[in-house]
């Protein structure tokens, strides 16, 4: 019985602690029902209701509760004064909701791994016998809400701010052109063997080979002017406006993972052509097409299309050769070529 008044006593402490973490994060108490909120934002329920699922977060199963905050309606409103302003169109608000919710619950989800690790490391120091005191949780975690969350706070500021202001000239060169169809040069490079690496490693020599492997292709990428679109797991999407500075690239991904032991050898692919730029993905044929080229590459060789050979032929850096046709999912006679130096 004791035993049990024990487990139910520390059970409240930790909600209690939970709570306040919480209320630190989001900077305030809880004071709105969400009708409260959409009203006060100015907002119909059934609208701001779509937004905040939107953003990923579920419906609210006690409306009847204060669930939501100052800075939830602010929010709110910010997000719903850029339809009104004319910056978004009415169509797209949901949709761009959406993707600005699923990147920060990315980003989230690996700043809660590293902040876990110093709680928990804090925790340690003030252990009593097996029993983690609820004090020394709260106590860390109060530590981490007041100095280190402002610390990234600042610098996603400044990321975002520096990779707007780098990307800009490109955008504002192209102001008489439609921004969502584009022609660029579009490549994926994965790691050969990966899914038997996967079964030898232990997850700390598979998180090391991961942060090698997204390392070298983002500096190897960005310094040949290109930029990643993302990475997935053992494969990293990634575009570049020039032809040759994707082949650049290309080849110098195959020539980083050859100088290393610490990676295995890569495939890569490339194909050039017009492609849907939404919301920072890239979609279409020409997509597909660098991904098949891609899968049917050798280790160490780069596969290019004909619309890849074609804007090479003159640059004399590079040999591109012909080769057999290929047959692969979706495209019975996909054309392809060899690039090298």
């Amino acid at each position: 019985m004791a035993d049990r008044d024990h487990e139910r006593r520390r059970a409240r402490e930790f909600e209690m602690i939970e709570a306040e973490v919480e209320r630190s994060l989001l900077g305030g108490e809880f004071k709105y029902t969400r009708e409260q909120a959409a009203e006060i934002a100015g907002v119909p329920l059934e609208r701001a209701q779509r937004l905040w699922v939107a953003l990923g977060f579920a419906h609210d199963d006690k409306p009847d509760e204060p669930m939501f905050t100052d800075a939830d309606v602010d929010a709110l409103k910010s997000i719903t004064s850029l339809v009104d302003a004319g910056i978004i169109d009415p169509g797209l608000e949901v949709s761009v909701t959406r993707a600005l919710g699923q990147a920060f619950s990315r980003l989230a989800e690996w700043q809660l791994g590293l902040l876990n690790t110093y709680v928990a490391d804090r925790v340690r120091n003030h252990e009593a016998g097996d029993e983690v005191d609820p004090r020394a949780v709260a106590a860390a975690a109060s530590l981490v809400a007041e100095q280190m969350l402002p610390t990234l706070e600042k610098l996603q500021s400044y990321a975002w701010r520096r990779h707007l202001a780098s990307n800009a000239a490109r955008f504002l060169d192209r102001r008489s052109e439609d921004t969502d169809r584009r022609t660029l040069a579009i490549g994926f490079a994965d790691m050969v063997g990966y899914t038997s690496l996967t079964r030898r490693l232990d997850i700390t020599e598979l998180t090391t080979l991961l942060e090698f492997f997204e390392s070298t292709v983002t500096t190897v990428i960005s310094q040949n002017r290109g930029w990643v679109i993302k990475n997935v797991g053992d494969e990293v999407l990634f575009a570049a406006e020039d032809p040759v500075d994707a082949a650049r690239i290309a080849l110098s991904l195959q020539d980083a993972a050859q100088s290393t032991e610490e990676l295995p050898n890569l495939r890569v692919g490339l194909a050039l052509g017009e492609v849907l730029v939404r919301f920072g993905d890239v979609y279409g044929a020409v997509v597909n097409i660098a991904a098949r080229l891609t899968s049917s590459a050798r280790p160490g060789t780069v596969l290019i299309d004909s619309a890849m050979a074609d804007a090479l032929e003159s640059e004399h850096e590079f040999q591109v050769r012909s080769m057999r046709t290929l047959r692969v999912r979706g495209y019975n006679r996909l054309k392809a070529y060899t690039l090298r130096r």
